[in-house]
């Protein structure tokens, strides 16, 4: 059993989707995001979209870094997180402004005061009004926040995004087919819409990043950072404090910035193609739960994805293998590896899609390509060799 089964979490969420099965999947089953019938207007050319998200674990990384800095500020991060897991996605059907926001944050409060809340929805509204300069506009409505120390033992940031939207500037990923490009596009580095370096990591995997970088320090101090019936051989077993320094291209950095670096939001690159090369975009897939393999669920049947050109996995990745001792399969499934958002073209318009990525200072390539297979079929080639996954 690999080190994250043991910790209680699943990259793949099987158990989830068991659960999940028998419900209605929208008008779009391929769809990134489920898609209804306009309920809220009536309107048969619109359509209705919710979803839910949040910063998930990445929480006890904030706290532990408040806790041993004192930098509450770094609780800002924690809200773009909860924002952009929600709106990335949204982004993937192809809806990039006019939406509400509404957050959900249990806390508990032996442990999080009012400061910290203060930056998580100050934080939020800051990141809204940075968006605005972009086109983007997110209304925030509040939300809930609730006082569940019983419930929670340092507290859980989560949200809903909805929009209306109109039917015919939908993304379905139905349009995924044979001959189609795959461009991918980087989450690390410093883009125009960011004020420090990025690692990439984004919000998915980090009950494994914490737990396999972080030293036992941490599960002797905080043990509210933790499930206590776990075994104490997947605790913490890393060699690293969250102020230990990497260099990064030239500059220290230390292990709880990788860890926390803010999950970068594509909206201003979507919502230049959207706007002005909407017939060009096939699918979008936003690489987050799933790792590498998240196309799995939401390309078509009869496809083989090809991934043969990946980014090399920036520094934070590596750190995270090297700690755990994960193999790649493993990495790969978990991890974006540096790259978050495919975008699925023809292959003669994904020099367009490139360049809309460096406008923002995003790198951008292709990375793959879609064939023609009997049954869905998904190869990965790592540096180490190649990987297969099946549906």
């Amino acid at each position: 059993m690999s080190l994250y089964n043991q910790r209680g979490v699943s990259a793949q969420k099987e158990e989830v989707h068991a659960a999940t099965k028998n419900l209605d999947m929208g008008l779009y089953p391929k769809a990134f995001c489920k898609i209804y019938p306009d309920f809220l207007g009536g309107n048969g050319d619109y359509v209705n979209i919710m979803h839910a998200d949040g910063a998930g674990t990445k929480s006890i990384l904030a706290y532990l870094y408040w806790k041993e800095t004192g930098d509450v500020s770094v609780w800002k991060g924690i809200a773009q997180d909860a924002i952009v897991m929600n709106l990335d996605d949204l982004l993937c059907v192809g809806v990039y402004n006019n939406i509400v926001f509404n957050s959900t944050i249990d806390r508990n409060k032996k442990r999080i005061p009012g400061e910290v809340l203060e930056q998580i929805i100050n934080g939020s509204q800051e990141l809204f009004d940075n968006l605005k300069q972009y086109g983007i506009h997110i209304q925030y409505l509040g939300g809930e926040t609730a006082d569940v120390g019983d419930v929670v033992r340092t507290i859980a940031v989560n949200g809903t995004m909805t929009s209306r939207w109109p039917k015919k500037k939908l993304i379905t990923n139905e349009k995924i087919q044979a001959g189609d490009a795959i461009v991918g596009l980087a989450g690390y580095g410093q883009c125009a819409y960011e004020t420090e370096y990025n690692s990439g990591l984004g919000s998915n995997g980090l009950t494994s990043a914490r737990h396999d970088v972080l030293s036992k320090y941490y599960a002797q101090k905080y043990p509210e950072t933790f499930e206590p019936t776990l075994n104490s051989n997947v605790v913490y077993i890393g060699e690293h404090k969250m102020t230990d320094k990497r260099n990064v291209d030239g500059k220290e950095i230390t292990i709880g910035k990788l860890l926390l670096s803010p999950t970068r939001t594509y909206a201003p690159v979507l919502k230049v193609l959207l706007e002005e090369n909407f017939n060009a975009v096939h699918g979008l897939i936003h690489c987050s739960g799933g790792g590498q393999t998240k196309c799995l669920k939401y390309v078509p049947e009869k496809v083989r994805i090809v991934k043969d050109n990946l980014f090399t996995p920036p520094v934070i990745f590596d750190l995270i293998q090297k700690a755990g001792n994960a193999p790649a399969r493993e990495m790969y499934q978990v991890f974006n590896m540096g790259c978050r958002l495919e975008v699925y073209t023809p292959e003669k318009d994904a020099e367009t899609i490139i360049k809309a990525a460096a406008q923002f200072g995003i790198e951008a390539r292709i990375i793959g390509r879609v064939e023609a297979a009997k049954q869905q079929e998904l190869i990965i080639q790592t540096k180490g060799g190649e990987l297969k996954f099946g549906a």
